[in-house]
């Protein structure tokens, strides 16, 4: 799979260590699945229950991605692994690609209900089973393309960053009340610095209240779609209570709306079909500034303040930071001016010459027409720049319709697809109503050549992020270094597993159980995940109801706080009822 990924994701892609996933870990993936597939079994969207065999998924242990990857390439996706959080831009690319991002990683059973970071149930159980709806999965596909071209700002970096700070602090049992403090307000902080509303951050929001978030069907009888809900225990349930607000997908207020990563919605969008948020795509891309183009898209770009790929309609396009624009009398855009380093490309291929390191000052070029001339002049055959002077090692005087002045020596006339994409000068001066553009002494001045800019869009990606290298990953449980106290709980929960997996006597079973018991008793007052994984084994067999008894005053008696009440009730809704103490 690895060769399928493009090359700038391959940075971000990690090898799931299998052997990683601890015991208990295996626990929480398989408490979460058996609570999920018997409440959503009537409440997600049909697509849920078909999609989980379909994606590679099961109830009893934490999916093997490359299983995945096998299985979701029968409905035309792929699957990769990644470690947490990755930059939104890549996050989208890999989807536009029809790959999902997986995180290897799995949360904490403190963490049970809901997490902020990324892990491998929201990933898996909540991502992958809609894909098992072609329309839904072209929907995915398109909301993605346009994340990929949706242009952001340096404040959406700055809060992704802050996000990711935060998220990993509270997944961190290491990390101190302190420190999550901190970061809990570096991310209000940033988040209310955050003014501007990008393209960027509208995508963002219209993924987040459809894939994410998302409800279908009606407002009186919603089912649910989106991944958030779906891998969420908690919000799975509380979603359909009064106590969120229900409203009908509207594109508008959808992208108005912000979010808080890191608490349950207090509302969510009910869509009637997939076909609508395909349809609301198509709408949205008509908005954006690689569809309109001109002026209107270069002043997205230049507000934005981060790089962009400015395509000319010779398609000739121009990678970095749009640093200022001259206009003419109208308000029309006559001169880009990119600051810092930029990158020349066609079809994203950088040209030879032309890379950053040859524009590391900047770059910078008029829009429009020759003055007098119908034709643009990319179009010009060899005629027709001999009549205006343009041929290699001759002086030549340019006049633009807009006024921009080009006078210099014709270096170099570069064709591309049968269209001039640039013109090279030597001792060469621009001028526009008296201001110098640029002058002799900076060097060869490369001019790109279109009559109007066709699109603005974010950089694209290998120009875009730097790629982050990917954080250590996780040892095997081999290799890490539990205290005594932990791996033997980690030992108790192995014991659990292989008792429910591999069938003994019941008479050893139940001795086995209740050393166990005894066990939890003595050493781990407060862990009520494996008392459960206990008394489900013992409620199968109807034995020892004694012991089942005691394991379920012992479970009432955790309830101590409203999230772990919820948690085992709903464990224990899963089981028979309660019988007579023997």
């Amino acid at each position: 799979m690895q060769n399928q990924v493009p090359t700038q994701l391959r940075p971000l892609v990690v090898t799931q260590d299998y052997d990683a996933y601890t015991p208990i870990d295996q626990a929480v993936w398989r408490y979460v699945m058996r609570q999920n597939v018997a409440f959503l079994k009537d409440r997600a969207d049909p697509a849920y229950l078909g999609g989980l065999g379909a994606s590679g998924i099961e109830v009893e242990s934490i999916p093997r991605t490359t299983h995945q990857d096998q299985s979701l390439a029968k409905l035309g996706w792929r699957a990769v692994n990644v470690r947490g959080f990755i930059p939104p831009a890549a996050f989208m690319d890999f989807q536009a690609h029809r790959i999902l991002p997986i995180a290897a990683d799995m949360r904490s059973l403190e963490h049970l209900s809901y997490t902020p970071a990324p892990d491998i149930i929201h990933e898996s159980a909540g991502h992958a089973p809609i894909l098992n709806d072609a329309t839904f999965a072209a929907y995915l596909e398109a909301i993605c393309k346009l994340g990929v071209k949706a242009i952001p700002t340096q404040a959406d970096d700055d809060l992704y960053e802050a996000i990711r700070i935060l998220s990993d602090l509270k997944e961190d049992p290491t990390a101190t009340p302190e420190a999550i403090a901190e970061a809990e307000e570096r991310f209000v902080r940033t988040r209310e610095a955050a003014t501007v509303v990008s393209e960027a951050t509208m995508v963002s929001r219209l993924y987040w209240w459809t894939v994410e978030y998302g409800l279908i069907g009606t407002l009186d009888q919603p089912r649910i779609y989106g991944a958030g809900l779906l891998s969420s225990v908690g919000e799975s349930k509380l979603c359909l209570t009064d106590k969120v607000r229900k409203v009908p997908f509207d594109l508008d207020a959808c992208v108005s709306t912000g979010y808080d990563i890191t608490d349950y919605q207090p509302q969510l969008f009910v869509c009637e079909s997939y076909e609508q948020l395909l349809e609301a795509t198509r709408v949205f891309a008509d908005r954006m500034a690689w569809k309109q183009g001109g002026t209107y898209a270069l002043d997205v770009g230049l507000k934005a303040g981060s790089a962009v790929t400015t395509t000319f309609s010779s398609g000739l396009e121009v990678i970095g930071v749009i640093g200022q624009l001259r206009r003419d009398a109208a308000g029309e855009a006559v001169y880009l001016h990119v600051a810092g380093p930029t990158a020349l490309a066609i079809g994203g291929q950088v040209l030879d010459g032309h890379d950053v390191s040859h524009h590391a000052e900047g770059f910078g070029s008029p829009i429009g027409k020759l003055e007098g001339e119908a034709l643009p002049l990319d179009a010009f055959e060899d005629s027709d720049l001999a009549r205006h002077g343009i041929v290699p090692g001759r002086d030549c005087a340019l006049r633009f319709a807009s006024g921009v002045n080009v006078e210099g020596r014709v270096r170099y006339v570069r064709r591309e697809g049968g269209r001039i994409v640039l013109i090279g000068f030597d001792a060469c001066t621009v001028t526009y109503q008296g201001e110098t553009l640029f002058q002799p002494a900076w060097g060869v001045y490369d001019m790109a050549v279109g009559e109007r800019v066709t699109s603005v869009a974010a950089a694209y990606p290998d120009v875009r992020y730097p790629l982050v290298a990917p954080r250590t990953e996780r040892k095997t449980v081999s290799e890490v270094t539990f205290d005594p106290q932990v791996a033997g709980l980690h030992a108790l929960y192995a014991r659990v597993r292989t008792l429910r997996e591999e069938p003994q006597d019941p008479a050893m079973t139940d001795k086995a159980l209740a050393e166990i018991a005894e066990r939890l008793d003595q050493a781990y007052p407060e862990d009520w995940l494996l008392r459960l994984e206990v008394l489900e084994l013992l409620t199968r067999g109807d034995r020892l109801n004694k012991l089942q008894g005691h394991l379920r005053a012992s479970l009432a008696a955790l309830m101590t706080t409203p999230d772990r009440r919820e948690l085992i009730a709903n464990g224990l809704a899963l089981l028979p009822p309660a019988r007579t103490m023997a």
